[in-house]
């Protein structure tokens, strides 16, 4: 099966190339860095330091997540670097926004595609002491070429939906082999632990999720005091991480509740993917309203009259949370699976989620449970419930601190995860 798994990868070669050339259009990086997609490097990168700790980041959720881990390696492996790879121009931006304090001691990359010519490639100049992928990343030649080169695979702060198990099973031996490859599985909780099991990982352990120790940035609270000062007194409702077909919910739903219910009200709309800025931009302001960029956005002083904010920027998803009265959390209006909630938590920000959340299934239902967060039915529930919160300032204020209590309680899975990966190292 991986021999017929590699056949497709490099008969599909030429499609996937082309993929990346056109999508290059709306998103300039991924016309960047080909050779790494392809095992090839150029010397200077190589690391000469050991231990090589290689980090798989997929993308930007992936690469967020993985903050805490890469701080506290760098920190108790001091004579270390770390690879730390991705697949996407928006994972590999926000790397470079997070780790850049670390300077030479960390380098980033693009992962390989997956044939084991281009992964040995990748192992042979890199020469990684242990391979850690975030998540729910399972790579079959990775895998393979890893154990053959004796390099341990650890999955770190790794979740597994059932729809995700399903999708596996499907696959058969190919990926039931890759995942007996697994040296070590650190899972957020025990529901995740035993999907990963009837995998056939042979040791899983339950460590609870990564992203609860993320430190915020003194940085990003600065920014957020400074857009504050920009809006002016009014409230701010923000929609984070929306997803393609949100948005016109959201807005229709805004525009119906704003002289009623949400009077003087300020929409702050992050779309989670970039190319998708202008789209969203033109998609506001063909209902009429106003709309400014964060881009364009002066921070002098002088105050924000538009009825629309548009987050438009990367690597500031904690100064839009430390701006915000109200959260909404997206993916979540339409069976997209939802979005992480911990960061507005560590935030004490109320949350609101929509009841499409199975990605994110038990951290959602504990941070109900604790009275951090809300469900809303559709859009227009969104804006009566943020209309109620808004005026009631003891409410949102008890459900905020509910938020930051959730949050601080689940701290510590970056320590356990790393007694774990030490024997490894």
């Amino acid at each position: 099966m991986r021999l017929f798994y590699s056949l497709m990868w490099w008969l599909a070669l030429p499609l996937v190339l082309t993929r990346l050339w056109l999508r290059g259009r709306k998103e300039p990086g991924y016309r960047q860095h080909w050779a790494e997609r392809l095992g090839f490097y150029p010397r200077a990168t190589a690391s000469a330091a050991a231990p090589v700790v290689w980090v798989h980041a997929v993308s930007v959720g992936e690469t967020r997540a993985a903050e805490p881990l890469v701080d506290a390696l760098l920190a108790d492996y001091p004579q270390s670097r770390i690879i730390l790879t991705h697949m996407t121009p928006t994972g590999r931006a926000t790397g470079k926004a997070l780790f850049a304090k670390h300077g030479e001691r960390l380098v980033q990359s693009y992962l390989p595609y997956d044939t084991g010519s281009m992964v040995s490639r990748f192992i042979h100049h890199f020469q990684p002491s242990v391979c850690i992928l975030m998540e729910t990343e399972v790579w079959p030649n990775l895998i393979a070429v890893c154990n053959a080169r004796n390099v341990p695979v650890a999955l770190a702060n790794a979740r597994l939906s059932e729809r995700s198990l399903r999708k596996a099973t499907r696959l058969g031996s190919l990926l039931l082999n890759a995942a007996r490859g697994i040296t070590l599985v650190a899972a957020q909780t025990e529901a995740d632990a035993q999907r990963v099991r009837s995998l056939g990982v042979q040791r899983v352990e339950i460590t609870g999720s990564i992203k609860f120790d993320v430190v915020v940035p003194e940085a990003a609270l600065a920014i957020g005091a400074k857009l504050r000062t920009a809006i002016g007194p009014r409230p701010v409702l923000l929609c984070a991480s929306t997803r393609e077909g949100e948005e016109d919910l959201i807005l229709q739903a805004f525009e119906s509740a704003r002289i009623a219910l949400l009077a003087d009200v300020l929409l702050l709309i992050v779309p989670r993917h970039p190319q998708r800025f202008d789209e969203v931009e033109k998609m506001i302001a063909a209902r009429g309203l106003t709309v400014q960029r964060r881009s364009a956005l002066p921070l002098d002083g002088s105050v924000l009259q538009a009825d629309v904010l548009l987050g438009d920027s990367m690597g500031e998803m904690f100064a839009y949370y430390a701006a915000c009265d109200i959260a909404f959390v997206g993916g979540s209006l339409m069976p997209l699976g939802g979005q992480n909630l911990i960061e507005p938590a560590a935030l004490g920000k109320p949350i609101l989620i929509g009841q499409h959340t199975f990605n994110f299934e038990l951290v959602t239902e504990d941070a109900l449970a604790a009275g951090g967060a809300q469900r809303i039915t559709d859009a227009a529930d969104l804006m009566v419930t943020a209309a109620s919160l808004l005026n009631d300032t003891s409410a949102r204020e008890t459900m905020g601190q509910n938020a930051q209590t959730f949050a601080n309680q689940h701290r510590g899975a970056t320590r356990r995860t790393l007694a774990l990966l030490k024997p490894l190292i």
